[in-house]
């Protein structure tokens, strides 16, 4: 049965139901949490030190073949293996240059992300908050013009009610799934951008932080606020090591810990913020 949820992500493999889970957290990517807000972080640093260095040499590869194949083009006129030249150059630089439409949003993603690029729940006014590298969203149309903005970044406000988990795969023999949320319009099934939630696990283990995010969301003990990297009496830690410095607006950062809807109305107002 597909996925409910249109236009359906590539790799779709199953939805996820919301609701209390009874699955615990055996994660190290949730940071920090207390009774208004959680936060987990998407990007290990490891990894992301991996992936910088393979795709800035694969951009390098790519970059030395697009200047290669059209040589190939220019002897067209050899007697003897014009054509197949020609031919073999074209094949070739069509296929580099969607290697690199590819491959900079990718060295892009993992290059420009830092601190783990958190992603903020509050269970009391129902927000999500994110700030992350534009690249982090991996669409696969883009307009020539993101390329010339490396540091482009996505600082958005969404509401709990309008995401909506789902598990993709990545073809590959690994059987490796990750969770995404389909940002929807209100009250519909029709998808209006994309979250990676949790990237990259093994099997099953891609529904535990969903199972615990959604604990959070309906207050079920299940999720303990004090199983992160920070205990729920060090957020000024957190905040330092996670927040600080990267560009999140002042509003937001106070409404991580907002109550209510009403006190979250009255920081935007406070702010300034439509």
């Amino acid at each position: 049965m597909p996925s409910k949820y249109r236009p359906q992500i590539f790799g779709w493999f199953g939805d996820l139901d919301k609701g209390p889970y009874s699955v615990p957290l055996h994660d190290r990517r949730l940071s920090y949490a207390n009774n208004n807000y959680c936060a987990f972080i998407r990007q290990d640093h490891n990894d992301q030190i991996f992936y910088t260095c393979l795709y800035f040499v694969v951009v390098i590869v790519l970059l030395i073949l697009l200047i290669g194949f059209p040589t190939f083009i220019m002897d067209y006129d050899h007697p003897d293996s014009g054509r197949m030249l020609c031919f073999i150059g074209i094949i070739g630089f069509i296929t580099c240059c969607i290697g690199m439409y590819y491959a900079v949003p990718q060295l892009y993603h993992n290059l420009f992300s830092r601190r783990g690029s958190p992603i903020i729940f509050n269970r009391k006014t129902g927000k999500v908050y994110v700030n992350e590298s534009d690249f982090f969203n991996f669409k696969f149309l883009r307009h020539p013009a993101v390329f010339l903005q490396p540091k482009k970044r996505r600082i958005k406000e969404y509401d709990w009610d309008d995401l909506h988990g789902v598990i993709i795969h990545n073809m590959s023999r690994n059987a490796l799934s990750s969770t995404v949320l389909m940002v929807c319009q209100p009250g519909t099934h029709q998808v209006i951008d994309h979250i990676m939630l949790d990237p990259a696990r093994a099997g099953a283990g891609s529904t535990f932080v969903w199972g615990w995010i959604n604990s959070f969301m309906f207050f079920c003990d299940v999720a303990n606020i004090d199983d992160g990297e920070y205990k729920s009496d060090q957020e000024a830690e957190f905040k330092a090591h996670r927040i600080d410095g990267q560009g999140w607006p002042e509003w937001m950062v106070e409404a991580f810990n907002a109550t209510s809807l009403e006190e979250l109305a009255e920081i935007k107002q406070r702010h300034n913020i439509s």
